[in-house]
């Protein structure tokens, strides 16, 4: 059942309109004018607005505009009623936004019609909604699992460009969350509650992709028997994620190009262009600049997209964030398969944060999965994850001996980082190269652990 607000200037038509809909087992509102309806409708957030076209004051339409501009959560549907000789306004009304319109005087048949179809899109609206506010409460900027100093940057630099339309190119390997750092930088900005489309240019033919992108006008080529809307052009007001761009086919990196420079886009076979409004992020594991020499991407396109960018680490240089991550992802997999499993044991969590991780917050996250489908008890201990955990005996030309029940990474790491500035001998830049960090990341870890200042090597 539905909460409905009738407005109409005619005591007896309200009370009409009351009996039958309450009858139904409908809450109904009233009121007298479209002025007293407005704050109703802003207290109340009835599923649907029945009103007169005709009113003194405020009309319909400019009740429906009014209402417009209060930005509501959960717009009203509307429902029109009016005379037959003032149709046409009717229509106007539609056109700002009315759900449909009835003509006096009203049949009851096509009134409980009217209402039902619009209680069912009004749930449909809401139904939508729920699911945005469950997407933005999930990928905002808060819900980025992480609380390494790396992780920190990334997400300083999401707050920053997350307001702007500024273009963002993101870095890093695969596995690493390149596409929840896209979807962060749409969920918080104003554009979060329009489409957010996300495209591996990688996994589409080269023949599709075009379309796909563009769309296509009938006739376009053999099979093109009607119009179809691209994904540039359906993601207009929002924003349109292009993963792994470096796999990019040349022919459309020159019309993403002017995409991001005009603002336009055309269909395939299309003779006019026409103006859209989206954010470009786009993301890749490769070397761009490399690919550029190698000419295989363009580099106006390249200087176009890294208007900012932003580069996510892997999970070996952001080893604070392991158990972070691996109770997120086992709170996540416990309520999903109904199991009541509590946490991690030590010697588990052990083996979890002296892994290199090659395949990175997915290899984890898809670990940990496995070690809850397997676990008997409330805990996860090393037999869940052992065998999923190759370790290798060695790393770059530094020798890693392995014992049988697993180690405690910080002294291995502490230990590793100094015999890798002995072999560099002392020079932090190659002495992190052998160990796959970065040079920052390298420096943080090493007064971490006491072994020195910065100036000191």
């Amino acid at each position: 059942m539905a909460e409905i607000l009738v407005v109409d200037d005619e005591p007896l038509q309200r009370e009409i309109l009351r009996t039958i809909l309450t009858d139904e087992g409908h809450t109904v509102y009233e009121a007298s004018s479209a002025e007293e309806a407005v704050p109703i409708i802003s207290e109340k957030s009835p599923h649907i607005v029945l009103t007169d076209l005709k009113m003194g004051g405020m009309s319909g339409v400019d009740l429906i505009d009014k209402t417009n501009s209060l930005s509501l959560e959960a717009p009203p549907s509307f429902i029109i009623m009016t005379a037959f000789g003032t149709i046409s306004s009717a229509v106007e009304a539609i056109k700002k936004g009315a759900f449909d319109y009835l003509t006096k005087p009203l049949d009851k048949d096509s009134l409980l019609l009217k209402i039902n179809q619009a209680i069912e899109r009004s749930e449909l609206l809401r139904e939508n909604l729920r699911l945005r506010n469950t997407l933005y409460q999930r990928f905002r900027i808060e819900g980025v699992v992480g609380e390494s100093g790396a992780m920190e940057e990334v997400l300083r630099m999401v707050k920053k460009v997350a307001p702007t339309n500024a273009t963002v190119l993101i870095l890093g390997e695969s596995g690493t969350g390149k596409e929840l750092i896209a979807r962060s930088l749409h969920f918080s900005s104003p554009r979060k509650s329009r489409p957010f489309t996300p495209i591996n240019c990688a996994s589409i033919p080269e023949n599709l992709l075009e379309s796909e992108l563009f769309g296509y006008e009938p006739g376009a080529f053999t099979g093109a028997t009607s119009r179809k809307k691209g994904l540039i052009e359906t993601t207009d007001g929002g924003t349109l994620f292009l993963d792994e761009i470096g796999d990019m086919p040349a022919q459309l990196q020159a019309k993403i190009l002017r995409v991001l420079q005009d603002g336009e886009v055309r269909r395939l076979g299309g003779k006019e262009s026409f103006r859209v409004d989206l954010r470009v992020v786009a993301a890749t594991h490769q070397d761009l600049e490399k690919l550029i020499e190698e000419g295989r991407f363009r580099e106006d396109l390249y200087y176009r997209l890294r208007v900012v960018t932003i580069k996510v680490p892997p999970l070996r240089e952001r080893r604070e964030d392991i158990p972070v991550l691996a109770n997120h992802f086992l709170r996540k997999y416990s309520a999903e398969f109904g199991k009541r499993i509590e946490g991690i044991r030590k010697k588990a969590m052990d083996l979890l944060t002296s892994y290199h991780w090659p395949g990175n917050i997915r290899q984890l996250e898809a670990v940990i999965e496995r070690a809850v489908i397997m676990a008997d008890g409330k805990e996860i201990g090393p037999e869940e994850i052992k065998d999923e955990l190759p370790m290798k005996k060695q790393r770059g030309s530094l020798e890693i001996e392995i014992p049988d029940g697993g180690i405690v990474f910080e002294e291995l790491e502490k230990d590793l980082m100094v015999k890798a500035m002995e072999k560099a001998n002392n020079v932090a830049k190659r002495a992190a190269e052998l160990l796959g960090m970065s040079y920052k990341t390298f420096w943080y870890r090493w007064e971490k652990f006491g072994l020195g200042k910065k100036s000191e090597k």
